[in-house]
């Protein structure tokens, strides 16, 4: 099964001065696998908050090894499906 590496799951493994070392692990380990793929948005986000051109290049040509899934409005609308359930459950279980 492939695995979409959210924007904050890169942050906290690359980009952070002491990183996450369990996350960091289970990235490589996902990475080690090929199970890793990256979107659009999530590139642009991790780019976007570079401003130094080497880094930038740098981690643009890290990010391209990653197969890069297009995305369409059925993912979308899925994934406000699942974002509306959590909360769902989050509000039933704080009350």
């Amino acid at each position: 099964m492939k695995v979409l590496v959210d924007t904050c799951v890169w942050s906290k493994t690359l980009r952070h001065k002491y990183p996450d070392t369990e996350l960091t692990k289970k990235l490589k380990d996902l990475i080690r696998d090929g199970r890793v793929t990256i979107s659009g948005p999530i590139l642009q986000e991790l780019l976007s908050g570079i401003s130094n051109r080497g880094q930038f290049d740098q981690l643009k040509e890290l990010l391209s090894s990653f197969e890069d899934i297009s995305l369409k409005t059925e993912h979308f609308e899925k994934a406000a499906e699942f974002s509306n359930l959590c909360t769902q459950r989050h509000h039933r279980f704080n009350y």
